[in-house]
């Protein structure tokens, strides 16, 4: 166990103590003084829960990554088609674990509760049992122009139940737009988007960049493509648009894992190696965005689509 960790496990063995002293005792509550005390989430760096896992899976070092400049070196990198394919026999997925075919179609829904499992186990990681509600709040609404259309654009916030550890906050932030002049809901196409903070941090380096190209590490991006933008085409058919901010549920780091959703689920404490991981989480968030589209008169929740974000 850290220095960090075990500070963080006695100081809770000691609140709880005091805390289960003063029950005895017949008091309410620990004085302000040692109620304030209470610890908040663990901190560990994105290096130190990555060396962690390492120490739980008992992994000494990972494999070197492939080296594109040396053809001859150990792990040089493979253009080679034939080689290329490690493992060309994959699982059956109409073959059970023991070796059964599936045959019927309720032998398909127990060899689906199968492959589930293993993706659960091994790939996204098990959601919990119980998770909190979220409180969809709408913070503003504005008529705007996208294009050539008028859309109405509301901004919302998704609070979620934190009431399992109050230390932890997580606020979902999605926007939702849609055309001002639809007589009925709309089928909606939502995108993981980029926070602004993030975007802002990019415009500031890009900005850097030109200032001093000498330093321009990355190659050039290509040229945005002509013409009108997704959202726009999305208008064109009389559809809207959301966009969700998936780093508002969960960091898409090491250091964020013990706050977000995640971290709120396990109460600010690290993960076990098949809980669920960011990708996960921002499902779950896109689900949640859902339920407040089932809600929304303006959305047909029927029709709504997920995408990845775009630049």
């Amino acid at each position: 166990m850290s220095g960090a960790l075990s500070q963080q496990w006695l100081l809770r063995v000691a609140l709880s103590v005091y805390l289960a002293a003063t029950i005895a005792r017949g008091q309410d509550s620990a004085p302000p003084s040692i109620a304030a005390a209470a610890p908040g989430p663990v901190q560990l760096t994105a290096e130190q829960d990555h060396q962690r896992i390492m120490d739980l899976l008992h992994i000494s070092e990972l494999r070197r990554g492939a080296d594109a400049s040396h053809p001859d070196a150990p792990n040089a990198a493979n253009y080679d088609e034939s080689k290329a394919n490690p493992y060309p026999k994959l699982p059956d997925p109409l073959v059970f674990i023991g070796g059964k075919k599936v045959m019927t179609a309720k032998d398909w829904q127990r060899r689906r509760v199968e492959i589930v499992e293993e993706f659960d186990r091994e790939v996204y990681g098990r959601v919990p049992k119980n998770t909190p509600s979220v409180n969809w709040e709408i913070t503003s609404t504005s008529q705007e122009m996208n294009g050539d259309v008028p859309v109405l654009t509301k901004k919302l916030v998704g609070h979620v139940d934190n009431s399992a550890d109050p230390l932890i906050s997580v606020d979902i932030q999605l926007t939702l737009s849609t055309p001002a002049k639809a007589t009925g809901p709309v089928p909606v196409i939502m995108e993981f988007g980029l926070s602004p903070e993030f975007l802002a941090a990019m415009a500031k380096r890009q900005q850097l960049q030109q200032q001093n190209p000498q330093n321009q590490q990355q190659l050039p991006r290509p040229p945005a493509p002509a013409g009108p933008t997704w959202q726009q085409q999305v208008l064109a058919r009389g559809w809207g648009y959301a966009t969700i901010i998936p780093t508002t549920v969960q960091s898409d780091n090491g250091a964020g894992l013990t706050q977000g959703i995640i971290g709120l689920c396990n109460k600010g404490q690290p993960r076990k190696l098949d809980d669920w991981g960011a990708l996960r989480a921002w499902a779950w968030g896109a689900s949640r965005a859902l339920d407040y589209f089932e809600a929304d008169k303006s959305v047909d929740a029927k029709q709504v689509g997920l995408e990845g974000h775009s630049r």
